[in-house]
């Protein structure tokens, strides 16, 4: 038969260090965490993050790797057209807007002048003679 016998660690019978009396704790003044606490710590953001590689299994690392480069090729390839569309779009409107918006706002102004030649040409008719038709020889005036 097999008999037990408890056996007592001596660290548990040994007393703490320390103020033995609960007046001689100073709780009110701040206590020196300086040896505790040196500063905050020399390592950069990224060697924290590469340390943490492990923690994620690789299977996992991998797939977070292919869609970021995934996602990042898209985001670039977009970019890109969307600047080749931009660079077209912009040049073809001055190559063949500006031009155009010239010929035409050169062309109001001769119709401009036009009309307002028609209306010096009138104007001077009623004052030869004001009774009388503004067309003599039934021709129409040229507009």
């Amino acid at each position: 038969m097999v008999k037990l016998e408890e056996v007592v660690d001596e660290e548990f019978l040994r007393e703490q260090e320390g103020p033995q009396d609960e007046d001689d704790w100073d709780t009110d003044s701040e206590s020196d965490t300086s040896s505790i606490f040196s500063g905050p710590p020399s390592e950069t953001l990224g060697e924290r993050l590469a340390a943490l590689q492990d923690i994620i299994p690789a299977s996992t690392r991998r797939s977070i790797s292919t869609k970021y480069s995934t996602a990042s090729s898209w985001v670039k390839s977009g970019l890109l057209l969307g600047g080749r569309t931009l660079w077209v779009v912009s040049t073809s409107a001055l190559l063949l807007g500006v031009p155009w918006a010239l010929a035409y706002s050169e062309e109001q102004m001769i119709m401009e002048q036009e009309r307002a030649e028609l209306m010096n040409q009138r104007a001077q008719n009623e004052f030869m003679a004001p009774g009388a038709p503004a067309q003599s020889n039934g021709a129409k005036p040229a507009l």
